[in-house]
């Protein structure tokens, strides 16, 4: 599947959101998810299906000033 990840094509064979989150290497909790410019909750990752062209930005914070 075709998918938009923080901007760059990618391909995934991730059906949720769950999947194709473990799939870009992200674990723990300190980071946050958007699709298609709606953040969603972790508690719906797993139940949150994608399909070709859906955008998800991830995010995470930073260390810095």
């Amino acid at each position: 599947m075709k998918i938009i990840v923080n901007g760059e094509p990618r391909e995934l064979a991730a059906k949720t959101l769950a999947e194709a989150v473990t799939m870009l290497g992200y674990t723990g909790d300190y980071f946050a998810v958007a699709l298609n410019r709606a953040c969603v909750p972790r508690s719906r990752h797993a139940a949150t299906a994608l399909k070709d062209s859906d955008e998800i930005e991830i995010l995470s914070p930073m260390q810095g000033g």
